[in-house]
């Protein structure tokens, strides 16, 4: 990595006496025969002064950034592969140059003059400067500034903002490149899903398609939704609170309120009332003992009524005109 580096300094520094060397007209062909054998150039102090020289033809983006651990700048690093991914892109779609439009890259490290000159203290940076002549030149020369005061872009935020910056000329998507370790995982996770499905077919199709499963679980969700747990989850509403007496209020008295606690009381009663139905009209005729059968229909008629009983009982606390009532909640 640091033999890269250097070459890139390197060549960014012949880059720049080279291009000091070049007539203005010509400095936009130097430039872009150096783009085309990495993403972005890598510019130092010199060539970013001679990138960004007036007058100037085309249009240049750089971004000035500081991706050395030392500095740690978190957005400098996540962003970088976005920018490379765009100047790639860029490149490879505007093969013959129609939009004139030059990426480079401005490192901390190779460049704390031009930041300190530019009274920069905070990376990165992304500047456009516009063309001063030609078809496509501005009046103002003063660079254009994208802003990432929400956090990293995407490649696509940065193509769409250049090419808003950018009218009548070519506009390149970005394409991404495959993500092959993607791939490799999703078609893994689905082999392995399929093997599993396979191998446990035989023991787990059996207990989906029992009924006394599905029987419970639709009892359960009819519970939970009868008893006012939606109510619950969306006006967020206590559990319990006090009545004003120092006591605790379980059952305010209106339609409109209830607390958490309440919920569960009456999700319990339906529960038991359900229970008890079921009891009556499967279990107990299936009872050989009729002395037995006799009792436990008359322990859960008796239950069913005191439960029925209390239920009208909170009906009547929530509605003070409700008019039935049982014994022995009267």
């Amino acid at each position: 990595m640091r033999l890269f580096a250097a070459l890139a300094s390197a060549c960014a520094l012949v880059a720049g006496v080279l291009a000091a060397q070049t007539p203005a007209a010509d400095r936009f062909n130097l430039f872009r025969r150096m783009g085309q054998s990495s993403p972005t150039i890598q510019l130092n102090s010199e060539s970013y002064k001679q990138l960004t020289a007036t007058p100037r033809d085309y249009s240049a983006a750089v971004l000035l950034t500081a991706v050395a651990p030392r500095f740690g700048c978190h957005l400098c690093r996540s962003f970088q592969p976005e920018w490379d991914l765009v100047g790639r892109s860029w490149t490879k779609g505007d093969k013959k140059a129609e939009s004139r439009l030059i990426f480079g890259t401005l490192d901390f490290g190779d460049s704390r003059d031009i930041f300190l000159s530019l009274g920069l203290q905070t990376a990165p940076v992304l500047f456009l400067f516009p063309p001063t002549q030609g078809p496509h030149a501005v009046s103002s020369v003063e660079p254009l500034r994208f802003d990432f005061s929400n956090g990293p872009p995407t490649a696509e935020q940065v193509q769409s903002w250049l090419a808003r910056h950018l009218p009548d000329r070519p506009h390149p998507e970005i394409k991404r490149p495959i993500n092959y370790t993607r791939w490799a995982a999703g078609i893994t996770f689905l082999l392995g899903i399929s093997t599993l499905a396979v191998t446990a077919g035989p023991y787990v199709l059996p207990i989906l398609q029992n009924r006394n499963l599905w029987a419970s679980l639709t009892m359960v969700a009819i519970l939970l939704f009868t008893s006012g747990h939606m109510f619950n989850h969306i006006r967020k509403v206590p559990y319990v609170a006090g009545d004003g007496h120092g006591k605790v209020s379980l059952f305010p008295p209106s339609f409109q309120t209830q607390f958490g606690l309440e919920t569960q009381i009456v999700a319990a009663i339906y529960g038991l009332l359900a229970f008890g139905t079921i009891a009556l009209a499967t279990r107990i005729p299936c009872m050989t003992n009729p002395r037995a059968q006799l009792v436990t229909g008359v322990v859960w008629c008796v239950v069913m009524m005191a439960m029925n009983s209390f239920l009208l009982s909170v009906f009547r606390i929530k509605n003070g005109g409700y008019p039935f009532s049982l014994p022995p909640f009267m």
